[in-house]
């Protein structure tokens, strides 16, 4: 998506939430990944880093387990969305995004697509939390 984007000048749109608690090696294998698809499409340049941007406030400090504000944002979905989302990675994910919409993040009628890459089948791992 970073590399797609930059290709329209608005690499920095894409918003990445860390759940891994791992935020330097992450980024690190963003911009990679971000690399090689940028040339395998032609982009014709190297991205910047300030084109990527990984979020990290809201991986709750270790991998795999969610706290208070991740099962508050599963809970919230699944009840207004009918969503399905798992506790290892986009609900954390979905925690910043509710959170970035109630600080202002966002200008009122904007756009924002979340990209929900899975994950249901983790919930079964989770159900005492619920």
């Amino acid at each position: 998506m970073i590399a797609g984007f930059a290709h329209s000048g608005r690499a920095q749109d894409v918003w990445g939430i860390d759940a891994s608690a791992t935020v330097p090696q992450t980024w690190e294998q963003i911009k990679r990944i971000a690399q090689r698809t940028a040339a395998a499409i032609d982009l014709g340049r190297d991205l910047v880093d300030d084109e990527i941007i990984l979020l990290d406030r809201w991986h709750a400090g270790v991998y795999g387990v969610a706290d208070e504000k991740t099962i508050e944002a599963i809970r919230l979905v699944a009840r207004l969305e009918g969503m399905i989302v798992d506790p290892v990675y986009e609900g954390k994910s979905m925690a910043g995004l509710i959170d970035l919409v109630r600080e202002g993040a966002f200008e009122p009628g904007s756009r924002v697509l979340y990209a929900h890459l899975g994950g249901q089948p983790a919930i079964n791992g989770y159900t005492t939390a619920f």
